[in-house]
């Protein structure tokens, strides 16, 4: 009964404490100056406990001091010369409209201060805001050029932000991000072995995977397939040429080692008769114990070239590498295998394995390649 009681108080000093930390933190924002945080904080305090009466202080202090200190704000930014002066307007109003519906949800609130809605004005800064945006992204598309579309579709992208329905603004983006977009067509992987050419597939699907997952390395570069460049009639500006000009697949190593090991105690090897009693004849026995390592090489080169399209010159030309090594080991003795050691046993009862098909071989070198080839094609393309 003593220790519920002891818990009992426990709880209560520390409920105790909560709510005293978080009553100041009203008061403490007030005297900072945070308005906005103070009425939050009251706010929230009195929602929990409608007569609070340090927080209802607090808000009917807080409140007329943040609608104050924001008009104050929207009254700077009426008069600034800046063409982008709806867009804080516009932040300063979504504050007091927050502030309006935080006191407007809480009953034991408003009995204290009257919120003002503030509605009207954020859809009229709003839609003023999207107007200047739009209004200067048309200017910068009218150029044609592809810098200046660029800085139009960063006007069109605030529009979208601010009034996603605004005007035609989804279409004028489509516009601008086609004048803007710096436009890539990577050709088919060649290889010239007919062999190899399901493997091929295997790295060219993981190519085409990568560019349609990663369609825009950067906001403005778009990588193409040749086929979808051809439906669409595209002039690109870089044409990618990849292909393996020097690959081995499924070149076997064999070595072997033999050694002869000599038992490190003596054992049992026959007997003699002595008399009429067998006699057991001790010594130590041997074994000729041979290792053999296969190992399978592939490898490979993929050559990359990357061709302006309108002036057919080269830009950039990379070489990448990539290896895959497979190996079994296994063993055979001649002698007395009581000279060998348990892992010499083991490994001689183990048996010489099949190495992949050279299909496979050729997907695992390649697996490097694509690694290297498209952590180069993200580092090259983030400069356009």
């Amino acid at each position: 009964m003593k220790k519920r009681s002891t818990l009992s108080y426990l709880t209560l000093t520390l409920l105790s404490i909560f709510l005293l930390i978080n009553c100041k933190s009203a008061e403490k924002s007030l005297k900072k100056g945070e308005f906005d945080e103070s009425v939050l904080r009251a706010v929230d305090k009195i929602k929990s406990n409608p007569s609070h009466g340090a927080s209802l202080e607090a808000l009917r202090q807080a409140y007329p001091l943040a609608v104050d200190q924001h008009r104050k704000v929207i009254e700077v930014h009426k008069t600034s010369e800046d063409i982008f002066h709806w867009e804080p307007q516009l932040e300063t109003y979504v504050k007091l409209n927050r502030l309006y519906r935080e006191i407007s949800s809480c009953a034991a609130c408003v009995s204290v201060v009257t919120p003002v809605d503030f509605t009207n004005d954020e859809k009229l800064a709003r839609h003023n805001a999207a107007s200047v945006r739009y209004k200067e992204g048309t200017n910068y598309l009218k150029t044609g050029d592809r810098e200046n579309a660029r800085l139009a579709y960063a006007h069109f992208e605030k529009v979208d932000e601010l009034l996603p329905e605004f005007n035609d603004n989804k279409k004028k983006l489509e516009v601008a991000y086609e004048l803007a977009s710096f436009k890539v067509v990577v050709e088919q992987v060649l290889v010239t072995s007919k062999r190899y050419q399901l493997s091929n597939e295997y790295f060219q699907d993981r190519v085409n995977e990568y560019l349609q997952t990663n369609k825009r390395l950067n906001k403005f570069v778009r990588f193409y397939l040749p086929e979808e460049a051809a439906d669409i009639d595209l002039k690109p500006d870089h044409v990618i040429t990849l292909q393996f000009d020097d690959f081995v697949v499924g070149q076997t190593m064999i070595e072997k080692n033999t050694e002869t090991f000599t038992s490190k105690d003596t054992v049992k090897v026959g007997e003699k008769t002595v008399g009429r009693t067998k006699v057991p004849i001790y010594g130590k026995v041997t074994a000729k114990f041979t290792q053999i390592r296969k190992t399978v090489l592939s490898g490979g080169l993929l050559d990359m070239q990357i061709t302006d399209f309108n002036t057919k010159q080269v830009v950039n030309r990379e070489k990448f590498n990539g290896e895959y090594n497979w190996m079994c080991e296994w063993a055979t003795f001649n002698g007395d295998e009581r000279a060998l050691t348990p892992a010499q046993l083991r490994k001689s009862k183990s048996q010489e394995l099949l190495p992949p098909d050279p299909q496979q071989l050729f997907v695992e070198f390649s697996k490097p390649i694509y690694e290297r080839l498209t952590s180069k094609l993200k580092s090259f393309y983030a400069k356009y």
